[in-house]
């Protein structure tokens, strides 16, 4: 009862949730915060069982759907009459609200001490209109949309998107975005201990994740190689085929000349896009810049 009283201060109640506790309010005569109480008890309960306690519903006492009404005054036939009809017309509209089916999970494995265990994976809560979204539960990027199932083992989260293919991770706080390619994921596990990887079965058997292109890190797409600005050569350096004996001071590029000038223009705009995004500092630029254009 306590949990589903702390769940009570956790939930937040979307427009169409508060507009279906105006109504349900005024048709059977009840304060806001009485079917506030019971849509959230009911929607702990899956749609399928409630247990509450608030004073208008007598005090404490447990609903199932097509079974038992139980409330503190056993021989009141009105109450118990009327928290059925409550709790029926409630799990209905949750069904109609729903977003995400609490069902489709990963079957994940673990591997320690040469012994292997199946785990069923846990699920994610189920995303109702009814309520205000739980950013803890849409831990991937918004532009994923919904995802076809959902799992956790050891601290790590999944979610499969088959239609999008992509697989998101979430590990050690941050959440990796995969390319799944041409796999059709159907499960996971993870080799236990130092260097341990995880790996996932499709219809090519077992693939380690790795393996898969990483398409997005956070909530950001991903760059696998970032571009870093050219060291500053030094003026006259000789090409690195010729011989000590025989050096020959390399040619400055002559002034006016304007490929040479569109080289170092366009090098510059390199340079400037690089400081921009913090690649280089101002004084690491400027002192590219006057070493670029001192061989114009």
């Amino acid at each position: 009862m306590a949990e589903a009283q702390e769940k009570t201060h956790l939930s937040k109640l979307s427009p169409a949730g508060n507009q279906l506790v105006q109504e349900l309010a005024q048709r059977y005569g009840l304060s806001t915060d009485a079917v506030t109480h019971m849509l959230i008890a009911v929607s702990n309960g899956n749609g399928t069982m409630a247990q509450f306690g608030h004073p208008e519903f007598g005090g404490s006492g447990q609903w199932m759907s097509g079974g038992m009404t139980m409330v503190s005054d056993l021989f009141n036939n009105h109450l118990k009459n009327l928290v059925n009809n409550l709790c029926t017309e409630i799990s209905n509209s949750l069904a109609n609200h729903q977003l995400i089916a609490p069902s489709g999970s990963f079957q994940s494995q673990s591997q320690s001490g040469g012994h292997q265990q199946n785990q069923s994976s846990g699920q994610l809560g189920s995303q109702n209109s009814l309520f205000v979204p739980d950013p803890e539960a849409t831990w991937w990027p918004a532009e994923l949309g919904s995802p076809n199932a959902t799992g956790s083992q050891n601290n790590v989260k999944y979610a499969y998107f088959a239609n999008r293919c992509r697989l998101a991770v979430k590990t050690g706080g941050n959440t990796w975005v995969y390319d799944t390619l041409n796999h059709q994921i159907g499960g996971f596990s993870q080799q236990q201990g130092v260097g341990g990887s995880i790996t996932f079965s499709s219809q090519f058997g077992v693939v380690n994740l790795s393996s898969l292109p990483v398409v997005w890190r956070g909530m950001l797409p991903y760059q696998e190689s970032i571009p870093q600005p050219e060291p500053p050569q030094p003026i006259n350096q000789p090409p690195s085929n010729q011989q000590p004996g025989n050096q020959q001071p390399a040619a400055s590029p002559a002034t006016g000349d304007s490929a040479s000038g569109a080289s170092v223009l366009e090098t510059l705009e390199r340079l400037g896009g690089l400081m921009e995004k913090g690649f280089l500092s101002k004084e690491e630029f400027e002192a590219k810049k006057a070493d670029l254009l001192s061989r114009l």
